[in-house]
């Protein structure tokens, strides 16, 4: 794994605002976000088995989220995240990190150089636009949404 010369962003931090477009090409800003909390996934691409186990799971658990706004990133373009989105009945925002390609991946040193996609990083986000919690896993590993729930619970 040729994770950009970073690491990823750390808990205690400010998280790195961006606005990209979700899968009906609305922008998507982080900061408008402020008082609420935020699940930000990153994951490398739609209509792949992992990602769809886990955004499927997701899905599934959405109302257990805690009143947090759950946001999903992707170097997939905002088309291929419609198409996906449709099918599969994703409601929430999936947003388009496709140009300029990884930008906000490698803001939260996430960004795989040798294979062109995000790692599969979950970060937390409280209300100030703090990361609380995060979990950065290879793209081959999914990742435990019980975990989010339970950091969302111990998260004031």
């Amino acid at each position: 794994m040729a994770c950009v010369n970073e690491r990823p962003a750390e808990v205690g931090a400010l998280a790195p605002d961006f606005e990209l477009r979700d899968q009906h090409g609305t922008p998507v800003k982080l900061s408008s976000f402020r008082g609420r909390k935020v699940v930000l996934v990153f994951y490398p691409l739609a209509f792949s088995g992992v990602c769809h186990r886990e955004l499927s799971a997701l899905r599934d658990v959405q109302d257990s989220l805690a009143d947090a706004e759950l946001l999903t990133v992707s170097v997939d373009s905002m088309f291929t995240h419609r198409a996906w989105a449709d099918v599969e009945g994703y409601a929430f925002p999936l947003l388009s990190d496709f140009w300029p390609h990884g930008q906000v991946a490698r803001a939260y040193g996430v960004f795989d150089d040798e294979k062109g996609v995000s790692l599969r990083g979950t970060f937390i986000i409280d209300g100030g636009g703090v990361i609380r919690w995060s979990v950065v896993n290879p793209t081959s590993q999914a990742r435990d949404v019980a975990d989010y729930v339970k950091a969302l619970a111990d998260i004031s």
